[in-house]
């Protein structure tokens, strides 16, 4: 066991779902450099207080400047450095959703990609970019995004440009990627942009050197998979340096990467996805890697359903960053991540069942355990597998209100004791969770988790009282 190959440690967060109030930044912030993080990747998404004609792409709950400023402040007394991410070609949804911007799409029918052969689609990112900088102070690195670039290539304009001989989508993606890092570094020529890498892996050394992409930004190599081959992303890095990329980042993920509506976080899983960055970090050239960056997705897309909550991440995050410090895991390791969280004991191989933590949210992780395990399975049990309910109040007898008498005993009071007890569950949780969300986050992942079960239950309490009073 040594010490961390990685200057940086950054934790990412993802705005676009969820997004936490800040107070709750104010109490896991000091946390996060407890645990060995001393940067934050913060990707505002719709969170950020846009202005002027940039004003529609703020979300209801958008954080204030002032907040904004709350949270840099934050952040630099715990010596957290922020790097800002900003999606400026593909993950464009957030934008292109509104009808002020859908003319900017790539594909005129979907609101991913921005259409890059349009001089307005720069201007607007430009503008975004430096609405951003403008709220920050003395920023090193601003991330720019650019990862999974769907349809490029596919739109009227783009089909017209690639007919053209020598024009290939791989061009294009460099060309805009270009123009966008261009007008940071002019604009600002301290900091340095960062992109993904993933429109870039499959191009040739020939085609990434002649573009020049490499004097403008630094990549970040990214992969989640607990699997992955370390000799591979060796020969990626072989690469990249020989096209003349002077740093590289990699990119890992502490929760949201494992299944688009999880809601528990599989600590094993993400351990093992550090590790084999560990072992890449090891086999890297030195000076080379500047940093890690812990992803945390809060959403898949800006469309898609929440996956886990940050603060049912947190273990999983702790646990990360330690491994990364510590230079790998170790009992050691468990040993201070369950000190640091307050847990009696951690559970990395499977869903942790025992959660009493003393961290910020612990309170949440311990309700969506419970809801997780136990909501669905107790209340189909009792609709689907208890016989008085399938043998005698089928959806038959429910619609005719129809109910042998005797048969009320036996299932009435269970039914009324699970509906009590998940009404109470459920109300605690939302309590909770309104601390550290704002209400559309609460009322999305109830809706989402809790309300279907519920509903279930409750409809078959409101037939049997109909029943009951058919009866009399």
């Amino acid at each position: 066991m040594g010490s961390s190959p990685f200057e940086l440690h950054l934790v990412h967060l993802d705005l676009k779902g969820a997004p936490p109030k800040v107070s709750y930044l104010a109490e896991i912030f000091p946390l996060f450099h407890v645990l060995g993080a001393n940067g934050v990747l913060l990707e505002y998404e719709d969170m950020f207080p846009y202005i002027e004609e940039l004003k529609p792409l703020r979300a209801n709950d958008a954080y204030s400047p002032t907040e904004i400023k709350e949270i840099l402040n934050l952040a630099k007394l715990h010596q957290l450095e922020v790097i800002p991410l900003v999606q400026t070609f593909g993950h464009m949804e957030f934008v292109l959703k509104h009808k002020e911007f859908s003319h900017l799409r790539e594909v005129a029918s979907f609101p991913n990609s921005v259409n890059p052969h349009k001089e307005e689609s720069l201007k607007l990112v430009s503008s975004m970019i430096e609405q951003v900088i403008a709220l920050h102070d003395d920023l090193r690195w601003f991330h720019i995004g650019c990862d999974e670039v769907y349809y490029l290539g596919e739109g009227e304009e783009s089909k017209e440009w690639l007919q053209q001989e020598e024009n290939t989508t791989e061009k294009l993606c460099l060309a805009y990627m270009k123009a966008v890092a261009s007008h940071v570094v002019s604009a600002h020529p301290t900091m340095k942009p960062i992109v993904w890498d993933d429109m870039l892996r499959g191009m040739s050394e020939e085609t990434l050197r002649a573009s020049g992409i490499a004097q403008l930004v630094e990549l970040m190599i990214w992969d989640y998979t607990p699997d992955f081959d370390v000799n591979s992303k060796a020969i990626l890095i072989e690469k990249y340096q020989k096209c003349n990329f002077s740093k590289l980042w990699f990119a890992s993920a502490f929760k949201g990467a494992t299944g688009v509506n999880q809601c528990l976080t599989l600590i094993g899983h993400h351990l093992k996805n550090h590790q084999q960055w560990l072992k890449v970090a090891e086999s890297s050239p030195a000076g080379i890697i500047q940093g890690i960056a812990l992803t945390g997705w809060q959403r898949y897309d800006h469309f898609s359903v929440l996956c886990e909550l940050l603060p049912v991440g947190i273990p999983s995050l702790a646990v990360c960053l330690q491994a990364l410090k510590n230079g790998g895991y170790s009992e050691k390791v468990k040993e201070d991540v369950e000190t640091f969280l307050g847990l009696s004991s951690l559970e990395i191989e499977t869903f942790m069942s025992d959660i009493s933590g003393t961290f910020p949210g612990s309170e949440i992780l311990s309700f969506v355990t419970q809801i997780a395990f136990y909501l669905k399975p107790s209340v189909d049990e009792l609709l689907e597998n208890n016989r008085y309910v399938t043998g005698w109040f089928s959806p038959y007898h429910r619609k005719r209100k129809k109910i042998h008498p005797i048969m009320i005993h036996h299932f009435q009071p269970d039914a009324l004791r699970l509906l009590a007890k998940w009404t109470t569950a459920s109300q605690e949780l939302q309590t909770a969770m309104e601390k550290i969300f704002y209400t559309a986050a609460a009322e999305e992942w109830m809706e989402e988790n809790v309300q279907p079960s519920l509903q279930r239950l409750q409809e078959t309490v409101d037939d049997l009282d109909r029943a009951i009073e058919a009866l009399s």
